[in-house]
């Protein structure tokens, strides 16, 4: 059963943190510190192993994903479709372990297996100074590469605080390290402060965040679930918006992250038009290497009537 958390302020005092009941979650904080200082090859390996448990025991996260493939990839026969899928959760768990490498390693030590693509994008953008957002996706290089950005860039990032206070107090704290702000989700004033600083945020838009301020866009060809923020943001602040990604090289140890000239004629006025071109964008980004995109999260659990079937077999409940 997973652990709640009673709802607290964000605390990255580890004093805070010294009662018994954060005792497993030291032990386990541990655990990841000393993998991180595994040689890089040994750590892909022990993720390949915990992806292949994963693939194998959660059975619920492997229906999603398996829903997911099925629906983006209809092109793909079912056994290339379950090859997928084994893979999404082989990236996904060298990813996991990736985590560790990010807060707790210097990414100096990573820098000469990393190339960046495009980065004269993201200067050409800065250079508008009105702030660049820098247009992410939840690749399973999430944590690392965005590591691996701050050795190129200066910039910010906006966060989603983790549910364990104790695993959101390293989390920020090895953040902070590396970016020059750490953002709550919904703190869009320092968003803007940002941006008005003309700084590059990490921002991203690939999840389900419900009904509230959203349009039916494309993605995958499916009618998807897409806040309108970033059109808002944009409108607002005059930045510029950046397309940026990163992934794990298949022929050895390194990483690739790449920019993209920024966003023109955004926002345009027409909300569905600016969602459409970022799903487009981000839709782009995944099929360069399919398999390191997080398809265990339902995408698609917002349909655009409410009385349309779920795609992952729950029945909604009907309010009264």
């Amino acid at each position: 059963m997973k652990k709640k958390y009673r709802k607290l302020p964000r605390n990255t005092d580890y004093a805070a943190y010294r009662h018994p009941r954060w005792w497993p979650t030291w032990l386990g904080i541990a655990l990841m510190w000393l993998v991180a200082q595994l040689p890089i090859r040994l750590q892909w390996w022990l993720g390949k192993i915990a992806g292949l448990l994963a693939w194998k025991l959660a059975r619920s996260r492997r229906h999603i994903a398996e829903v997911n493939i099925r629906l983006c990839f209809p092109e793909l026969n079912q056994q290339q479709q379950a090859a997928l899928v084994r893979n999404t959760f082989i990236a996904n768990g060298i990813g996991l372990l990736e985590l560790g490498i990010a807060w707790f390693r210097n990414p100096k030590a990573f820098r000469k297996m990393t190339t960046v693509h495009g980065l004269e994008h993201l200067e050409s953008a800065l250079n508008t100074g009105h702030g660049v957002l820098l247009l992410g996706g939840h690749y399973s290089t999430l944590d690392l590469g965005g590591t691996l950005v701050t050795e190129y860039i200066e910039a910010d990032v906006m966060q989603r605080d983790h549910n364990n206070p104790l695993m959101n107090a390293v989390m920020t704290r090895a953040r902070e390290r590396r970016y020059g702000k750490v953002l709550a989700a919904r703190d869009l004033r320092g968003l803007f402060r940002s941006l008005k600083d003309n700084r590059a945020v990490w921002y991203a838009t690939d999840q389900d965040y419900g009904r509230k301020d959203i349009v039916f866009a494309p993605f995958f060809g499916i009618p998807t679930g897409t806040i309108t923020a970033t059109s808002r943001i944009a409108e607002r602040s005059k930045c510029q918006v950046v397309p940026f990604s990163h992934f794990r090289r298949d022929d050895g140890p390194g990483y690739d992250i790449y920019f993209h000239p920024a966003l023109e004629n955004f926002p345009s006025g027409n909300d569905l038009e600016d969602a459409t071109r970022i799903n487009a964008t981000i839709e782009q980004e995944i099929r360069k290497a399919p398999d390191q995109y997080l398809w265990m999260h339902r995408r698609f659990k917002t349909r655009p009537d409410r009385d349309d079937p779920g795609f992952y077999g729950r029945k909604r409940k009907k309010k009264r």
